[in-house]
């Protein structure tokens, strides 16, 4: 079953039942809020949604996006869900599919990133040495849709679902993502980090359903890459 919505700067609900809830994160929102913040969060959005048919009900984390990525999310609606879906996350994950703006023209247009990446204590990832002691092997599908030389548009589907996954690899290729800053980008486009999840794929962790959850990337990305909207 398929459900999308068009790209937009809110919360956008995409389908809800009693154990899942599917969202669309606006950039610049956080999930969970910073250990000591306060800030309005994603998570907070969804459960004040849950509590509108169950006061004591709350929202369950799953999976993230950083703050600064927009797109498709999945949250659980109890705890039973949550641990349901952490338990068989790599099974009942048919695909994750991202769009993003990086920079510079590619060799060639389509490939795969088979890299090992590990995390320094600075919380940025980088590719080490097969089998470096941390480093996990992280595999990503790519194809460039529209290119002007100075940005490229890229579809990019995760096989593995690593922390910073796409940016670290996006940068170590020499093509960071557009506005990245913290892997290397040269400059700041749009005034955010220009990557977006534009589909999830889902199978149901108790009816067993197949769901497509998809978000368009925003017409921003395709303007910044002379992509045609």
């Amino acid at each position: 079953m398929q459900h999308r919505r068009p790209a937009g700067g809110r919360v956008e609900f995409l389908y809800e039942d009693r154990d899942i809830i599917a969202v669309e994160k606006p950039e610049g929102l956080p999930v969970i809020a910073p250990e000591g913040s306060r800030t309005k969060t994603l998570y907070d959005l969804v459960t004040a949604r849950i509590q509108r048919k169950n006061p004591r009900g709350r929202a369950a984390v799953v999976h993230r996006l950083d703050r600064d990525t927009s797109g498709v999310m999945i949250f659980a609606v109890h705890a039973a869900a949550k641990q349901a879906l952490m338990e068989r996350w790599n099974e009942l994950v048919l695909e994750r599919c991202y769009v993003a703006v990086a920079e510079g023209r590619f060799a060639r247009d389509h490939g795969t990133f088979d890299t090992w990446l590990v995390e320094n204590r600075a919380g940025t990832v980088y590719e080490a040495a097969p089998g470096s002691p941390g480093a996990l092997r992280s595999i990503t599908h790519w194809s460039v849709l529209a290119s002007n030389g100075r940005y490229s548009l890229v579809f990019l589907s995760l096989e593995t679902g690593r922390k910073h996954q796409i940016r670290a690899q996006l940068a170590a290729a020499g093509h960071p993502v557009a506005g990245d800053q913290k892997y290397g980008a040269a400059g700041d486009p749009l005034g955010r980090l220009c990557l977006h999840a534009v589909l999830l794929g889902l199978e149901h962790p108790f009816t067993r359903e197949r769901f497509s959850f998809e978000s368009p990337p925003p017409e921003s990305f395709l303007r910044l890459a002379g992509a045609r909207a």
